[in-house]
C-alpha cells in the first residue's frame, strides 16, 4: 500500500513580500495582494509529491521503507520514461559524501531525476558484497517495468546511487568520426561520445574510480544515443552489479559509451565487400583513441569530482576488449595524440577484464575455431594476415603490453564459454606473466558469457581492485 505526501510550504517564506506603509494607497494594496497571490499559486504548482511504501529486499531479509519524490521539472528519456536514481540510504557503512541525503536527494530532483530512496536504517546487512543482490533485483524490477510501483523509470538512463553519491551525466569524452565506419550517409557529423560519472559529494577524503567501456551500443539517431546503461544489454541482462556496488568499498565508477558508436552489426568500410565486415569488431586507432581520451578526461576532471586520481578499468565482453586498450604502456603517437585533454597521462593503475579479444592475430589458431564472424570479416578490412601482420598486431590490446609498467590485470571467465575467450585470456595473461605484470584470475564462478554475481566472486574482484587503488576505509566501525 502506497500513502501520498507533499512538501510542506515554507509560508515564512511570503515575509519577502513588503507589507504596504500607512502611506500606500488603495492600488499599493491590491498590488501587494496580487503578488501574494501569484507567489502563492506558482509555490503550491512546484510542490513535488512523494510516495511511500516497503520494498522487499533480499540484503535485510524483510520489507524497508522508500519513497519516491517527483521533480518538479522531470527529466525523460527519448520515449518518455522518467529518468530515475534510486538512492540507497541508512546504509551499515561508513557515508564518504559529507552533504546530508535530504540536501543530495533535492540536488537530484533540482537536475529532474524521480528519486526512490530505500531506506536501510542502518542494517549491519547493507555492506559489501551482500548489497549488490538488492542493486540486482532493483535493476531487473526496473527492466522488467514494475519497481515500488511504477511502470515508467528509464530502462536505460537509471542509477542506483549509494547515499552521498551524485552523478555528473553525460560528459563528453571524444568526438566520432563517421568515416571509420561508414555507417549511413546520413550521419556527417560526428556526434560527441559521453560517459556517466558517479563522484562523492563534498567528501572530505578523495576516492579512486573504476571506468567500464559499455558492452550496450550507442549510435546516431535520437532514439539510440546514449545507451550505455542499457538494462536489457547491460546491467540487467547479465545481473551486472560491479560497478554499482562499487561505491559500498569507496570506489566511485564511470560508465562510457563503448568505443564503436555505430549498430554493433553494422559498418561498412568502403574496401570491404561485405557491408557488415565490422559487425563483429571495433578498429584502431579509433577505438583506442577513445579509450585512452575517456581515461585522461576523466582524470582531468576528477580533481573537481572528489576524485583521487587513481583509475582503474572494469571491462566485459565487447567492453573488455574496448578497456584492454587503457592497461598497455606502449606508446603510440597514432593512439596517444587524439581526442581531448592531451597532456594528461592516460595510464590506469588495474583492470579487471572477462571475455574479450586481445590479440587478432591468435584467432587461427585452432584453439580459437568458434571465433565466428572474426574468421572472416578481419581479413576483409585488414587484408590477408601473413601479408598484413604488423596491421593485425596494433588492433589488439596484447601489443600495447609492452613492460612490467602495464597496469595489473585479473581476468575473469567460464570455462564454458566460448572457446577462443578462453584462448584470448590464457595468451594475454602468458604474455603479462613474462614480463613481470601482476595478474590473477577469477575462473568458473558461474556458466557461459556471463559476469561475476554471487558475493564471494565480487569480493574477489573488489579485493583487486583495492589493493591497487587504494580506496578509503568505509568500513562499519569507521562509521561517523
Amino acid at each position: 500500500m502506497q500513502t501520498y505526501t507533499t512538501k510542506a510550504f515554507n509560508f515564512c517564506s511570503l515575509n519577502a513580500i513588503e507589507s504596504p506603509g500607512k502611506h500606500a494607497g488603495k492600488m499599493s494594496f491590491r498590488k501587494a495582494r496580487l503578488m501574494l497571490l501569484l507567489f502563492f499559486l506558482v509555490n503550491i504548482y512546484s510542490i513535488s509529491y512523494a510516495a511511500t511504501g516497503n520494498w522487499t529486499s533480499s540484503v535485510t531479509g524483510g520489507n524497508i521503507t522508500y519513497t519516491t519524490t517527483e521533480s518538479p521539472s522531470p527529466a525523460k528519456d527519448y520515449n518518455g520514461n522518467y529518468m530515475t536514481v534510486v538512492y540507497l540510504e541508512n546504509l551499515g557503512f561508513h557515508k564518504i559524501g559529507g552533504n546530508s541525503n535530504a540536501t543530495d536527494v533535492a540536488w537530484l530532483l533540482s537536475k529532474g531525476y524521480r528519486v526512490i530512496e530505500l531506506n536501510y536504517a542502518n542494517s549491519t546487512k547493507a555492506v559489501t558484497p551482500a548489497i549488490n543482490a538488492d542493486i540486482i533485483a532493483i535493476n531487473d524490477a526496473i527492466f522488467n517495468g514494475s519497481f515500488c510501483g511504477l511502470t515508467n523509470c528509464s530502462k536505460y538512463r537509471a542509477y542506483v546511487l549509494f547515499e552521498g553519491y551524485r552523478i555528473s551525466r553525460d560528459v563528453p569524452y571524444f568526438v566520432d568520426d563517421p568515416a571509420v565506419y561508414n555507417y549511413s550517409s546520413t550521419y556527417t557529423v560526428g556526434d560527441s561520445l559521453r560517459m556517466d560519472i558517479i563522484y562523492p559529494a563534498n567528501a572530505s577524503v578523495t576516492v579512486p574510480v573504476v571506468l567500464s567501456f559499455s558492452y550496450s551500443n550507442s549510435y546516431p539517431g535520437d532514439a539510440n544515443k546514449n545507451q550505455r546503461l542499457n538494462l536489457g544489454n547491460s546491467l540487467a541482462g547479465f545481473k551486472d552489479s560491479f560497478l554499482e556496488g562499487a561505491p559500498a568499498n569507496g570506489i566511485a565508477w564511470a560508465m562510457a559509451d563503448h568505443p564503436k558508436y555505430c549498430p554493433w552489426g553494422n559498418g561498412k568500410p568502403a574496401n570491404a565487400t561485405n557491408n557488415k565486415a565490422y559487425g563483429s569488431y571495433e578498429t584502431n586507432p579509433d577505438a583506442a583513441r577513445k579509450v585512452k581520451s575517456a581515461v585522461r578526461t576523466l582524470r582531468a576532471l576528477g580533481a573537481g569530482l572528489g576524485l583521487s586520481g587513481k583509475i582503474g578499468i572494469y571491462g566485459f565482453s565487447r567492453g573488455s576488449t574496448a578497456g584492454s586498450m587503457a592497461v598497455g604502456n606502449r606508446t603510440v603517437p597514432e593512439f596517444e595524440n587524439a581526442g581531448f585533454n592531451t597532456g594528461i597521462s592516460d595510464d590506469v593503475q588495474a583492470a579487471a577484464l572477462g571475455s574479450g579479444v586481445f590479440d587478432y592475430i591468435q584467432i587461427y589458431n585452432a584453439s580459437e575455431s568458434d571465433a565466428g564472424n572474426l574468421l572472416t570479416n578481419c581479413p576483409l578490412v585488414w587484408g590477408p594476415l601473413a601479408s598484413n601482420y604488423a596491421l593485425w598486431q596494433s588492433q589488439g590490446s596484447a601489443y600495447l603490453a609492452q613492460t612490467a609498467a602495464t597496469a595489473p590485470v585479473l581476468f575473469f571467465y567460464n570455462t564454458n564459454d566460448a572457446l577462443y575467450y578462453q584462448d584470448q585470456i590464457k595468451r594475454f595473461k602468458a604474455k603479462l606473466d613474462s614480463l613481470g605484470v601482476p595478474t590473477a584470475t577469477l575462473v568458473n564462478y558461474g556458466t557461459g558469457h556471463a559476469v561475476p554475481q554471487t558475493g564471494a566472486t565480487l569480493s574477489t574482484l573488489y579485493c583487486f581492485f583495492n589493493r591497487y587503488l587504494t580506496p578509503p576505509s568505509v568500513r562499519q566501525e569507521s562509521r561517523v
